[in-house]
């Protein structure tokens, strides 16, 4: 068999991180899952065999609107071609996007003409991440506490994106989405007919999307199966977190890993990179002791080739050594060590972690933040993950494909800004064996 004829959810991640715990999710549930670092060639389809999820790591998360059709169109070509019952735009499971930057709105106006169904559903929330979507509104957890995301104690500060609004609808409107739609969480306890009936009401008004709230686990079914019936009428297009898998996974009671796979010790030296710091990231390097910490120059990474060169040669010499590292762009604390575009930092960080593994041959790897993810990632020569095991909720350890050998089966784990414990960078090295 084939994966256009196995195929089933095809997904484009807008950045990296949740690329990869849209991954390790249908992995968990069961789908034979690949995730491409970039469109693949017909040569790597075969290659990958009969996939039921097949995803793209992308970063349109950090991209303008003309760059984002660029970036998507020939990714809505290739699913089409597939014949994916559903595509999945991918978002952060707090919607962090803007007008100008990483806009749902734009990804889903460029990806829609592919599939055609009327039907466009956004999935809000993501419990397994402490994500809620209540009468339209988003809330997120920080620590212990839970937040309206406009209020927020990180996302409502985002450097590049920052969440002022809540409400996803209007949210989404800002974005050009003008008509959403929404099915509230209590509809969910009428039986299907009923619900399947107010679906068919709202869709006689030609909304734009229609926002299904999840504020439940217990809701990710009931969503998955308005979203998978629909789809056998005609392939459509979903957006939101990795709950869109979940809510299918959850309505093909496709079950889940009996038990996760235990994560043996590193065997040589570990890198982290840290390209930026949210407050979580800032506390997972505070408790990481087992590494030498070395502190890079945001500003002079960006701008002086000979520091990053130098920056490289001194992480390489450590690891060489047999030192575990972790090589920060900003010191803990409430504020970044210098103001520098973060686009351009996440490009230097990709070109710094390039130059380091051409020299020091690594074989576990931990990237912190979304764009540097991305970005770092795309420096590689490497075509695609699959998946190994969960290092916390929303963080999967990942085996990388390489054509060049000394790449080929790296141990990787990408984790976005808000994601994981304080040990979580200890838990990398040490594993959970």
């Amino acid at each position: 068999m084939t994966t256009q004829e196995t195929l089933r959810i095809a997904y484009y991640g807008d950045d990296f991180t949740g690329a990869t715990d849209t991954l390790a999710t249908a992995a968990r549930a069961g789908l034979r899952s690949l995730l491409f670092l970039g469109l693949p060639t017909d040569a790597q389809l075969e290659r990958a065999g009969p996939l039921d999820c097949l995803g793209i790591a992308g970063a349109a998360r950090a991209m303008s609107p003309d760059e984002m059709r660029a970036e998507l169109e020939p990714v809505g070509r290739l699913f089409a071609r597939l014949g994916a019952p559903v595509t999945h735009y991918k978002t952060c499971s707090t919607f962090d996007s803007a007008p100008a930057v990483g806009s749902i709105g734009a990804a889903i106006r460029i990806l829609r003409p592919h599939t055609g169904n009327p039907f466009v559903p956004i999935v809000g929330g993501q419990p397994n991440l402490r994500r809620y979507c209540v009468f339209g509104n988003l809330f997120a957890g920080a620590g212990a506490s839970m937040h309206r995301l406009d209020r927020h104690p990180t996302m409502s500060r985002h450097p590049v994106t920052p969440m002022h609004e809540a409400d996803l609808r209007r949210h989404l409107a800002a974005q050009g989405l003008a008509q959403v739609a929404g099915i509230a969480y209590p509809d969910y306890e009428q039986d299907n007919e009923a619900l399947d009936s107010q679906l068919a009401s709202l869709l006689a008004l030609k909304p734009d999307a229609v926002l299904l709230d999840i504020a439940h686990e217990r809701d990710l079914a009931a969503a998955g199966r308005l979203i998978w019936q629909r789809a056998q009428q005609q392939n459509l297009l979903a957006a939101g977190p990795s709950s869109v898998v979940q809510a299918l996974a959850a309505h093909w009671q496709t079950g889940t890993e009996a038990a996760p796979p235990r994560i043996a010790p590193a065997t040589g030296p570990v890198l982290v990179l840290a390209g930026s710091l949210s407050p979580v990231t800032a506390q997972q390097v505070q408790a990481a002791s087992s590494y030498r910490q070395v502190a890079l120059d945001a500003a002079r990474l960006t701008g002086d080739a000979d520091y990053a060169q130098r920056m490289s040669a001194q992480i390489g010499a450590l690891l060489a050594q047999g030192r575990h590292v972790l090589a920060c762009t900003a010191q803990p604390g409430p504020a970044p060590a210098s103001a520098v575009d973060s686009r351009v930092l996440a490009q230097a960080c990709g070109e710094l972690l390039a130059r380091v593994l051409k020299a020091v041959p690594l074989r576990r790897l931990g990237i912190a933040g979304g764009d540097t993810s991305s970005l770092a990632m795309q420096a590689l020569d490497a075509w695609g993950l699959s998946y190994a095991a969960q290092l916390a909720p929303g963080v999967a350890l990942c085996r990388l494909h390489s054509d060049e050998a000394a790449l080929d089966g790296l141990e990787i784990m990408l984790k976005g800004g808000q994601m994981g414990g304080d040990a979580l960078f200890e838990t990398l090295l040490h594993g959970t064996a």
